[in-house]
């Protein structure tokens, strides 16, 4: 698939919460591994649920990371590196697109995961300007957990109930659960569609 490419390209995973995105990241850095690439993994030290120093998948899987707190720090690692996984990229600042063009530019192999869009059902941060400036996009699918559709969308529940429009997009030591929905079983109470009045 990428035979014809010169060395230095940005790949990106995404898709919602329970897409394996995170699988399908570590896997891509075993077979690398295999084939003895130099890799460095990086991920937001904000993403410590499993655990502080790792890269770990809802399944389980995990590898070694660097976890930090500034994109700028990712180019003080990863000199000798010819691939670098980024984890969670949803969550680092805006500085992060511009350093994965200059890796690629360098002829390194950048692969990034990352949610697409947030609670709302609106696009994430960074990644809209990441996924146009990639080679390569996957886009994976969970399964909706009310319907058993393919789902695209994460749905926040707070005290059982959907998270409101209004709420803060990232919430550092909350008590909120996500799931995995199709488009029309994700609520967002208090967004505004087409036709609905003021």
């Amino acid at each position: 698939m990428y035979q014809q490419y010169k060395e230095g390209w940005i790949e990106v995973i995404t898709g919602c919460m329970f897409a394996g995105k995170t699988e399908e990241l570590i896997r891509r850095i075993n077979v690398l591994q295999f084939a003895k690439k130099k890799i460095v993994v990086f991920k937001p030290s904000i993403d410590n649920r499993y655990s502080v120093d790792k890269v770990v998948s809802h399944a389980g899987t995990s590898i070694e990371s660097y976890a930090i707190k500034d994109s700028a720090e990712i180019l003080k690692l990863c000199e000798d590196a010819e691939v670098i996984a980024i984890d969670e990229i949803q969550f680092f600042d805006e500085g992060i697109v511009d350093i994965c063009n200059y890796l690629a530019d360098q002829g390194k192999r950048v692969m990034c995961a990352g949610l697409d869009m947030d609670f709302r059902g609106e696009p994430f941060s960074i990644m809209p300007r990441l996924v146009t400036q990639a080679e390569f996009v996957t886009k994976l699918t969970a399964v909706c957990t009310k319907c058993g559709a393919p789902a695209t969308r994460t749905q926040r529940i707070i005290n059982g109930k959907p998270a409101n429009y209004k709420d803060p997009v990232i919430l550092v030591g909350a008590s909120e659960s996500y799931e995995a929905r199709c488009r029309h079983c994700h609520c967002v109470p208090g967004k505004k569609t087409i036709g609905e009045k003021s």
